[in-house]
C-alpha cells in the first residue's frame, strides 16, 4: 500500500515534519509519502492562499493518480478538499475532518487548539460543514499570556484551559505543524489527544483495506454535469 500526503503548503520543513510523524505511525506496514505544494503560500492561513494552493493541490493528484493508493490533504483547514475528492477515483481523506470525526467518538465533547485566534472563526465554520457543533467545546488558540513560553507549554496549556474551563473530554491538535505534539499532552492531561495526520492515515489505510472510495454516484461525479 502507498499513501500519498499533500501538504497544501510549499514549506518544507513542515512537509518534513509531517513526513516524520506518518512514517513513524505507518512503521513498515504500509509506504507514506509526503509532497509540498508548488507555487503554493508557505503557509495556509486564509481563504485566499486555499485558492492559491489548489492549482498545485490538483496537479500533484493528477501526476500521482496511478501511482499511489489513497490521498490525504495535510493542512487542518482542509483546503481543496471537495476538489480532490472530485478528481480522483482513490481514496481522499483531509485531516480536519478525520481528527474531529474521531474525537466525536472517544467523547462527550472535543476541544480544537489551532495556532491563532484568526482561525478560530473558520475552524468553526468548518466544525458546522461537518455536522459536528453539537460534539464541540471549544476552539482556543493560545493566550497572549503564553506568547513568551515554548511550543511544547504553549500547546499544552491552551489544551488543559480547555479541559478545565470548556469541560473538553477530547483535545485535537488544529494543525498539521502541531504534528507530534500529541503523546506528550495526551500523557500531561490523561484525555484523548489526536494528531490529524495520524486520523487521516487511519481512514486512509482501512479505506484502502476494505477496498472502498469516495462515491461516485452524484456529489463527486464531474461527469454527471
Amino acid at each position: 500500500m502507498k499513501i500519498l500526503i499533500v501538504n497544501p503548503n510549499s514549506d518544507q520543513e513542515m512537509t518534513d515534519l509531517i513526513q516524520k510523524s506518518a512514517k513513524a505511525f505507518a512503521k513498515d506496514e504500509y509506504d507514506v509519502t509526503c509532497f509540498p505544494t508548488p507555487g503554493a503560500p508557505k503557509f495556509i492561513e486564509t481563504y485566499e492562499d486555499q485558492v492559491n494552493a489548489a492549482s498545485g493541490m490538483i496537479q500533484i493528484i493528477k501526476e500521482n493518480e496511478a501511482a499511489y493508493d489513497a490521498f490525504i490533504v495535510a493542512c487542518h483547514c482542509d483546503p481543496n478538499l471537495d476538489v480532490i475528492k472530485e478528481i480522483s477515483n482513490k481514496p481522499v481523506v483531509g485531516i480536519g475532518e478525520a481528527s474531529m470525526k474521531i474525537a466525536s467518538m472517544l467523547g462527550h465533547k472535543f476541544s480544537v487548539i489551532t495556532t491563532s485566534p484568526h482561525s478560530i472563526p473558520m475552524k468553526e465554520a468548518q466544525i458546522r460543514k461537518y455536522h459536528l457543533e453539537d460534539y464541540l467545546a471549544s476552539v482556543r488558540a493560545p493566550s497572549d499570556q503564553l506568547a513568551d513560553a515554548d511550543e511544547d507549554t504553549k500547546y499544552l496549556e491552551t489544551a488543559r484551559t480547555a479541559i478545565k474551563e470548556d469541560m473538553a473530554e477530547v483535545i485535537v491538535l488544529g494543525c498539521a505543524g502541531l504534528s507530534g505534539m500529541d503523546k506528550h499532552i495526551q500523557k500531561a492531561l490523561n484525555v484523548p489527544v489526536l494528531d490529524g495526520v495520524i486520523c487521516a492515515l487511519i481512514f486512509a489505510a482501512g479505506f484502502v483495506r476494505y477496498e472502498i472510495s469516495t462515491s461516485k454516484a452524484c456529489r463527486y461525479n464531474p461527469s454527471l454535469s
